[in-house]
Formats: structure tokens, C-alpha cells, sequence
């Protein structure tokens, strides 16, 4: 099997989860439209302009040299960081229930954490290159890169986004374990962030209820509880075969947010089984093929940074199937390629312009070289710098 093959099983596994987003967008969306705007299509043009700017940023990524933002990483970090503090800024920042996480930008909304996981990932893939034989060291495996996520999420908190604040934890720490820190340094760090993961959830009473709500969703049916229990019988109306396309009743105002963060419960419901299935093996073939693609370079920033693209998407794909199924407290995450919105769409289609960029000059180097090609795994220098 070629990289060859590769790059366009990714091209594909892309655009079959992008088709199955629109569809679900569109049939989730049909009746708020109506009411809110007086056509049935508002929510789905909205949703087809983010693809198409998506795909523009896609195709430009895979095709630009992705070892060039490495000279201006440090810039990327502070547009990042200026960007996340733009929200507190009146008249430029949006506030919705509550919360400062949207940048105004004509004709839509962008949201700078979003922004930033793909920054981190970026940063963290040059670190490691640099500092490849130093990351079982306490100082440069640990405090430097937790130091800067810090700094991220201390903002972030702020808005508040407490699930940008984990998500961005699990990546970092994913890929920290994956670049040689030893574990007991990331064990000890998980330990010592569990007072502030307390503190932040016993401080809030909206988290609180969503802690309550996750254990036990019928004691609220009417409140905390509801979304959740709403997601369970869109699933169990969908049964094996679902419903079929526009088919869900819990789209009609039962079940909250069912375009963006619960569009896997109207998959359920209007696919089945069998299509929710259907879209779980997507996203775990794109996981492998990118791990696939991570494990064939030849350089270790290459290698991170192909890790990181395909465990941006899958902690994200992780964490959406985990709330939706009541496996972890309710938590707005979308569902990436699948969800309405615009800013983890784009960067999602964005990270996946790197990854198949990644995998082309994998084809060029295999191309080149022959079958027997070097790659970072098997490398024996990197093999001992990273010893």
C-alpha cells in the first residue's frame, strides 16, 4: 500500500464526513430556519459557505510548505493569545449565555480556541524537535510546555470555555507522552491538576448540575437532565435502521443544540444504528490513516506534527460521542467535518490540509528513494536521540 493511497483515502474519508455533516446540518436545521428566517436554507448556506472557505484551506494547506510556520511559531503563540484576549474587548468580543468566546468577523463569528489548539500543536511539534533528547528531563519535558498550555487555558477559563480548557489539556499531554516525557511526570502533573478541575467545577453551579446531571439524568428530567435524556431517546427511536433522512422528532425542539454539539444523537436517530456506526468507522479510519501518514515521516517535527493534526481531531470525535451517550458530564463540543459552526470546522478542515500535505511528501520521499525509504520510527539517530 502506497502513500499514494494514503493521501486520497483521507481526501475521502474528508468528504464522505463533510456530505454526512451537510445532510444532518441541513435536516437539523430546516425547521429553525423557517421560524427564525423565513426560509428553510438560512442555517444550510451558512454552513456551505464555512465548507467552501474550508476547503479553499484545505487545498492551500496541502499544498503550501508546512515546515515554514516553524520559523514564526512564536508569532502564531501571540496572535493566538491576543486574539483569545480580543473577546473581553466591547464591541468586538460576542457574548452568548453567559460567556465571552466569539470574535465578530463579518459575515460570521470566529472563536479564537479553536484557533489555538492547532498552534499548540505546532509549537509543541517544534519544541520537541528541538528538544527531542532532552524531553525525559523534567524542566523541558514538562514546565516549559505545560507553562505555555497554562497560559492558554488561564485565559481561556476566563471566558469561560472549560471544555477548550480540557480538550486543550488532553492534546498537550497526549502528545508529551507521545514525544518521550516519562510517565510518572505526566502522571504526577494529572494529580496535581485535579484540586483546580475540582475547584473550577464546585465554583460553578451550571457545572455542578451537569456533574449531578451526568450521574444521574432522571433526578432533573426537566432541567440539568434533560438534554441528555433527550440524546438517549433520540437514539433509541432511531433503533437499527433509524428513522431515515429528516425523519427525527427530537429536532423539533426537543433536544437542544442538536445541530452543533448533539448532531451524533440525530444521527442516531435518523441513520440507526448502522449509520452511527457508519460514521464512527469514518472517523476511526482517518485516525489510523493518520497515524499511518505520522508514522512514515522521515523527520521528527514531521512525526509530531502529523500525530498532532489526527489527535486534535480524535480527542475531539472522542469527547462529542462520549457526551452524547451519556459517557461523560454534557460538555459543548461539535462533532468535527459533522457540525454546524464555523471556527472548529475550519481548523478541523485546516488540520486536515496538514495532514494530507504530510502524506504527499511522504509519497514524493518514498517516490524518490524506494520502497525501503528511512522514516522517523525507524530511524536509528532519532532512535537514540530519543533514548
Amino acid at each position: 500500500m502506497t502513500n499514494n493511497k494514503d493521501t486520497r483515502t483521507i481526501i475521502i474519508l474528508v468528504a464522505a464526513l463533510l456530505c454526512v455533516g451537510i445532510l444532518m446540518v441541513y435536516s437539523s436545521t430546516v425547521l429553525m430556519s423557517m421560524n427564525k428566517h423565513g426560509n428553510s436554507f438560512h442555517y444550510l448556506v451558512s454552513h456551505l459557505f464555512t465548507v467552501f472557505i474550508g476547503t479553499i484551506a484545505m487545498v492551500l494547506l496541502s499544498h503550501m510548505d508546512y515546515q515554514r510556520p516553524r520559523d514564526f511559531v512564536y508569532v502564531l503563540m501571540g496572535t493566538g493569545l491576543a486574539l483569545l484576549l480580543l473577546v473581553f474587548v466591547p464591541g468586538i468580543g460576542i457574548s452568548a449565555n453567559g460567556a465571552r468566546r466569539w470574535l465578530r468577523l463579518w459575515p460570521t463569528t470566529f472563536q479564537p480556541s479553536e484557533f489555538v489548539k492547532i498552534v499548540m500543536v505546532f509549537f509543541l511539534a517544534h519544541y520537541m524537535d528541538r528538544n527531542i533528547h532532552r524531553m525525559k528531563d523534567f524542566r523541558y519535558g514538562i514546565l516549559v510546555p505545560i507553562g505555555v498550555m497554562l497560559v492558554f487555558q488561564l485565559v481561556i477559563i476566563m471566558q469561560p470555555d472549560f471544555g477548550a480548557v480540557m480538550s486543550l489539556g488532553i492534546l498537550t499531554l497526549g502528545l508529551l507522552i507521545v514525544g518521550g516525557v516519562r510517565l510518572r511526570y505526566v502522571g504526577a502533573m494529572f494529580l496535581l491538576s485535579l484540586p483546580a478541575i475540582f475547584y473550577l467545577v464546585a465554583s460553578s453551579s451550571y457545572r455542578m448540575k451537569r456533574i449531578m446531571s451526568f450521574t444521574n439524568p432522571w433526578k432533573d428530567p426537566q432541567g440539568s437532565g434533560f438534554q441528555l435524556i433527550q440524546s438517549f431517546i433520540a437514539f433509541g427511536n432511531g433503533g437499527v435502521f433509524g428513522l431515515g433522512p429528516g425523519g427525527s422528532k427530537q429536532k423539533l425542539y426537543f433536544l437542544p443544540e442538536v445541530h452543533t454539539d448533539f448532531i451524533f444523537s440525530l444521527i442516531g436517530e435518523e441513520l440507526g444504528l448502522i449509520g452511527a456506526a457508519a460514521v464512527l468507522v469514518l472517523f476511526f479510519w482517518l485516525f489510523i490513516k493518520g497515524i499511518r501518514v505520522a508514522n512514515r515521516t522521515c523527520d521528527p517535527f514531521s512525526y509530531f506534527l502529523a500525530t498532532g493534526m489526527t489527535m486534535m481531531i480524535g480527542v475531539q470525535v472522542l469527547i462529542n460521542f462520549a457526551v452524547t451517550t451519556g459517557l461523560m458530564p454534557t460538555k459543548g463540543l461539535p462533532l468535527p467535518f459533522i457540525s454546524y459552526g464555523g471556527s472548529a470546522l475550519l481548523i478541523n478542515m485546516a488540520a486536515a490540509g496538514i495532514l494530507i500535505n504530510i502524506s504527499k511528501r511522504n509519497e514524493n520521499r518514498t517516490t524518490v528513494q524506494g520502497a525501503n525509504a528511512d522514516n522517523f520510527m525507524t530511524n536509528d539517530y532519532y532512535v537514540r536521540r530519543r533514548r
